[in-house]
């Protein structure tokens, strides 16, 4: 198989990594960054401003405190995560395409933790002998450090594709069929 590869020509997925790729890739790092700033800003409330981590909600939580404790949020998060890095990725193609795969296999993992997440709280029984429910890493690492970790190993490998996709390589953008693909100048007079 070669390391350039073309998304499909017809149908949605053609339209999606076709010419409305740049506006769901903008739309998809949106949400990204949007969910970003919430770990962020909990993660300055527990280790800057000194909060208890019950009381650290990031921005959203302030105002509607479930959110931080439902497991139905952080396993749709972890769906949107799976869903945008699957449907997008046939738009990148090479070098691009290689780290937005890296960085769909690892949110994939990270989707399976939250799965577990969810059925202990649908099953009412924690795994690990966990007063809480717990995901597997979590043995190993606290809940808001371990969100952390995986946001930054899903988000670098995704910066690094959307790098090479907007600065492709000569073959990488005759390969392009996306609305993100450079336009030779001639094109532009």
């Amino acid at each position: 198989m070669s390391a350039v590869a073309a998304p499909p020509r017809s149908g949605f997925l053609a339209s999606l990594n076709g010419r409305h790729h740049r506006a769901a890739l903008n739309t998809f790092m949106v949400i990204v960054i949007a969910h970003w700033a919430e770990h962020l800003v909990q993660a300055y409330q527990i280790f800057v401003l000194d909060m208890p981590r019950p009381a650290s909600r990031g921005v959203l939580g302030q105002f509607w405190p479930w959110l931080v404790t439902s497991e139905y949020l952080h396993y749709g998060y972890a769906i949107v995560m799976l869903v945008g890095l699957f449907l997008l990725r046939p738009g990148f193609v090479g070098r691009a395409r290689t780290w937005w795969t890296i960085a769909l296999a690892i949110q994939f993992w990270h989707h399976i933790e939250h799965l577990l997440l969810l059925i202990q709280v649908q099953a009412g029984f924690n795994l690990f002998g966990a007063a809480v429910p717990t995901s597997v890493l979590q043995l190993v690492m606290p809940r808001v450090e371990l969100h952390l970790f995986y946001n930054s190993i899903v988000f670098i490998p995704m910066l690094v594709a959307v790098y090479y996709h907007l600065r492709p390589s000569r073959v990488e953008a005759e390969a392009m069929r996306c609305s993100c693909a450079p336009r030779p100048l001639a094109s532009l007079a």
